[in-house]
């Protein structure tokens, strides 16, 4: 199982970060229970590369959606409040236009007819090869490349201003 962490480690914290935001820990370690848990029910006719990313994602949308990380994201403690005062006005607004940036990213992206969301989300952020994509929806590759295009197409339209 270590050989599996140290082989996954990079690909998962940055499917995690890309998805979440941030580094998350606990995220990232419950990847690694689940798979052991679950390596029984891998089929070999796909590759562990895939399956791994899929668990990743499916755990951080399951944290997105969760109450802890809506609770997190509204909750100011005192604490919160004193670090908050010792920040700079900058660094305050530009980690608030980040958020919202991704959150309208992720939005845009939910927004995508649904083979479009799955291709631009199994290659942006599953790391996913178009050979890979290709084996796992059972189409031709320039199918999964013209999917790209077209969703790549209307997200920019969707996000022009953010471009």
């Amino acid at each position: 199982m270590k050989s599996l962490i140290d082989q996954y480690r990079n690909n998962i914290k940055k499917i995690i970060s890309n998805m979440t935001g941030s580094e998350n820990e606990d995220i990232e370690q419950e990847v690694y229970i689940r798979t052991w848990k679950n390596l029984d029910k891998y089929k070999e006719n796909g590759k562990f590369k895939s399956w791994i990313n899929t668990i990743t994602a499916n755990l951080c949308r399951d944290y997105m959606k969760s109450s802890y990380f809506r609770h997190s994201q509204n909750a100011v403690t005192e604490e919160d409040d004193l670090v908050q005062i010792r920040d700079e006005k900058e660094n305050v607004e530009s980690a608030f236009i980040q958020k919202q940036r991704q959150k309208r990213i992720m939005d845009a992206i939910d927004a995508l007819k649904p083979k479009f969301k799955e291709v631009i989300i199994m290659y942006e952020m599953q790391d996913m090869s178009y050979e890979e994509i290709s084996e796992r929806l059972k189409c031709p590759v320039g199918t999964i490349r013209s999917r790209l295009f077209n969703a790549r197409k209307e997200l920019s339209v969707t996000l022009q201003d953010l471009i």
